[in-house]
């Protein structure tokens, strides 16, 4: 492969179906997923990609059965607190993209803690897409501009109102589970991004598939609306 991806974002679709399948309660499709992440971070290194955002939880995502978003903020937490030092020592730096207002206090705490700890970190960029929404995010630029009294704008400036400026648009956004449509993820960013879709539900998408779709993305020709 010679054309490796600057940045890659994944929505990871199908815990619930992977479980529901295996008649599983619906958290052991989220548990087994973390796995997957693993693998992803793990080819993304070796690969010298150097961001990925993983979208983990919408603005939507809210509105599921309580018991179950209490379930997954308290997983969040534990797997923070574990993959942390771990994804330290590989030089990942974490961060989170979203709507921070909505997430508990108790996870806020862990979340500011990663932070602190691979804010040294350079080999790769990993946000977490959490509390998220792409209609939030420009929504939350446009308030911001205004209030500001920004008089002059284009493209760029409007980018330095977005949660993360810094973070460069996506070459490839992949979704697994089947469905084949963005979901309110990063909006702005995707204009010109490299769309993949898989069939295989999250928890079963490893390391062999997204290097063939890696492999697939160094094929691909990328005119951003220009001729050769």
């Amino acid at each position: 492969m010679k054309r490796i991806p600057l940045h890659v974002a994944i929505i990871m679709d199908g815990n619930g179906r992977w479980a529901k399948e295996r008649n599983l309660p619906r958290y052991i499709g989220h548990r087994v997923g973390s796995e997957s992440v693993r693998d992803v971070i793990e080819v993304s290194l070796e690969k010298g990609i150097r961001y990925l955002t993983l979208y983990t939880f919408s603005t939507e995502n809210w509105q599921r059965p309580r018991e179950e978003v209490e379930f997954l903020m308290r997983l969040f937490e534990r797997l923070i607190g574990e993959e942390i030092p771990i994804l330290k020592d590989k030089g990942v730096k974490f961060d989170i993209t979203g709507d921070e207002n909505l997430i508990p206090e108790f996870l806020k705490e862990r979340i500011q803690w990663a932070k602190k700890e691979t804010m040294d970190c350079n080999s790769l960029n990993l946000y977490l897409a959490f509390s998220y929404g792409g209609r939030r995010e420009i929504i939350h630029a446009v308030k911001t501009i205004l209030n500001r009294g920004v008089k002059e704008l284009d493209e760029n400036t409007f980018r330095e109102f977005l949660y993360h400026p810094e973070m460069p648009d996506p070459d490839m956004l992949i979704r697994t589970g089947g469905e084949k449509r963005i979901s309110n993820f990063l909006l702005w960013q995707v204009a010109y991004t490299e769309l993949f879709f898989t069939d295989t539900l999250w928890p079963d998408f490893r390391r062999d598939e997204f290097l063939e779709m890696l492999e697939e993305f160094a094929l691909r020709d990328r005119r951003f609306g220009k001729v050769k």
